[in-house]
């Protein structure tokens, strides 16, 4: 992806809502907490340079809520889940979308929300690597997005996991896979 060309880059945050009950949630949260600080500077980049940001989580199968609902379940079941929801939730001018299931595509008014945002390019972080990351990114590249994805901002149940998923994206969609410092250097308001 040449980031050099894009002008309106958008970061998606996958999934940072959550329970954390599921086979392997344990693990999951726990890596999840350790890449909270990288996210939070990386939508600080994009807040800053008035990017937009949007939150595109599974909706946990829950059809009459919404994102607060999913935000104040996470903060009040405390552990790896109420952290990350009480830092990470979204702040005034974030977007938001609910899915129901792996990509952030898949049934939900994503494509219109990006078509009317003018983005170019998908910056993609969240969890997990290996399921939502790879399914949205696929995704992306099939609506010919540029992506990157920033190792340190994503996570998996093990780092094996999170590994082949970055690889997997890197050769099957040419995303661009770097650390999230490379912000610096491209994303300008």
């Amino acid at each position: 992806m040449s980031t050099q060309t894009l002008r309106r880059p958008a970061l998606l945050l996958i999934d940072f809502i959550n329970h954390f009950d599921f086979p392997g949630g344990a693990a999951l949260g726990r890596a999840t907490r350790r890449i909270v600080p990288a996210v939070l500077r990386l939508r600080e980049r994009f807040d800053r340079a008035g990017h937009p940001v949007i939150y595109a989580n599974d909706n946990w199968m829950q059809w009459q809520g919404g994102f607060a609902d999913l935000v104040a379940a996470c903060r009040e079941a405390g552990g790896d889940s109420g952290y990350v929801a009480e830092r990470l939730a979204p702040c005034e001018g974030h977007y938001y979308v609910l899915k129901p299931k792996h990509s952030a595509f898949l049934c939900t008014a994503l494509p219109v929300l990006l078509h009317q945002l003018r983005v170019d390019g998908l910056v993609l972080a969240g969890v997990a690597t290996d399921s939502c990351i790879l399914a949205t990114a696929l995704e992306a590249n099939m609506r010919e997005y540029p992506v990157w994805v920033p190792r340190d901002c994503t996570a998996a149940i093990n780092s094996g996991h999170k590994s082949r998923a970055l690889e997997l994206v890197s050769q099957t969609t040419k995303a661009r896979i770097t650390g999230s410092a490379a912000t610096s250097s491209w994303l300008r308001s």
